[in-house]
C-alpha cells in the first residue's frame, strides 16, 4: 500500500502543541516554497520576515567603528538579491582605505553575533529611490513580493527594519501600521516659499502614487520592507518619514506619518536589472 509523502491525524485528536507545529510546518512550507500566503499571527509571520532583513552600510578596517550603518534592506529573488533605498547607498567610497559596501546579517541561534558581508550596486533607480544590490556566497532567505498593486487603503501592515541603526544595536524592530492613504509622491506645500529643490525636481518627473502609513518609522528604517501581517508578502519599501520641522526632531518629535515606495516599483528594478 502506497503511503502519502506526509500524513498527520486530524486536528480535533491532537494536542494544542501539536496543532501549533503543524501551523508552523505549513505555514513554513508556503513561505519557502513561494506557494500561496497562508495566513498566520504577526508573531509568526515576523520570525519569517527577519532572518531575511538587513542593516547596510560600509566596511572600513581602520575606521572605529569599522562598520558604519546606513539603512536597512531586505533580501529578494534567490537570496543574493537585496533591495533597499538609493538613498541609503553611499554616494561615494574611500577607495584608497579600501572602503567596502555590504549588509550586516545576524548569525547566532539568537542572533547575538554579526558578519558583514560585502556587496556590490547592481542598479539604482533615484526616481523611485530603490536601489538593487547583489551578494556572493550563500543566500538568504527571501521575501516575497506582491505580484500586483491590490493594497487598500485601512488595510493593516506591519514593517521590520532598524530604527536609529546601530545607536540601539542591530535588532530589527516591527513596527504595526495602518495605509492611511495612497497618494501623490509630492506632498502639497501651502504657499511656493515651502517648496524645496527636492519637491521641485520630483515635479519635474513623471508623477507616481505613494503609500502614507500611519506608524513611526525613524532613520535607519530606511529601506525596511512593508509586509502583509498575514502573509509576509512585501507590498512596499519604507522611503521617509513626514518631518515636523528640523530633520532632528525625526527623533525627538516623530509625526507618525511614513512612506513607502510600492512594490511594483521593486519589480521593474529587478526586471530591469535581468535583462
Amino acid at each position: 500500500m502506497n503511503r502519502p509523502f506526509f500524513s498527520y491525524p486530524p486536528f480535533e485528536r491532537r494536542s494544542v502543541v501539536g496543532r501549533r507545529a503543524a501551523r508552523a510546518f505549513f505555514l513554513v512550507l508556503a513561505f519557502v516554497w513561494g506557494g500561496p500566503a497562508v495566513a498566520a499571527s504577526l508573531p509568526e509571520t515576523v520570525a519569517m520576515v527577519k532572518p531575511s532583513v538587513v542593516g547596510v552600510g560600509t566596511y572600513l578596517q581602520t575606521r572605529s567603528p569599522a562598520v558604519t550603518f546606513t539603512g536597512t534592506g531586505f533580501s529578494v529573488g534567490d537570496g543574493l538579491s537585496v533591495i533597499t533605498n538609493a538613498h541609503v547607498v553611499p554616494a561615494a567610497l574611500d577607495g584608497a582605505r579600501k572602503e567596502t559596501l555590504g549588509i550586516v546579517v545576524r548569525t547566532g541561534a539568537d542572533g547575538s553575533d554579526t558578519v558583514f558581508r560585502p556587496a556590490t550596486v547592481v542598479a539604482i533607480d533615484r526616481d523611485h529611490d530603490l536601489a538593487h544590490l547583489r551578494l556572493s556566497g550563500s543566500p538568504l532567505p527571501a521575501l516575497r513580493l506582491a505580484d500586483k498593486d491590490d493594497a487598500r487603503e485601512g488595510q493593516a501592515l506591519a514593517f521590520t527594519g532598524f530604527p536609529l541603526g546601530m545607536v540601539l544595536g542591530l535588532h530589527p524592530a516591527t513596527h504595526r501600521a495602518g495605509l492611511a492613504a495612497i497618494t501623490p509622491i509630492v506632498r502639497p506645500s501651502l504657499n511656493a516659499r515651502k517648496l524645496d529643490a527636492r519637491a521641485i525636481t520630483q515635479l519635474q518627473r513623471a508623477p507616481f502614487t505613494i503609500y502614507q502609513l500611519d506608524g513611526t518609522a525613524y532613520p535607519g528604517n530606511s529601506g525596511s520592507p512593508v509586509y502583509d501581517p498575514d502573509t509576509g508578502v512585501v507590498l512596499a519599501v519604507i522611503n521617509m518619514v513626514f518631518v515636523k520641522g528640523l530633520k532632528e526632531t525625526a527623533i525627538t518629535s516623530p509625526s507618525g506619518i511614513t512612506y513607502a515606495i510600492p512594490a511594483r516599483h521593486v519589480h521593474a528594478l529587478m526586471q530591469r536589472t535581468q535583462e
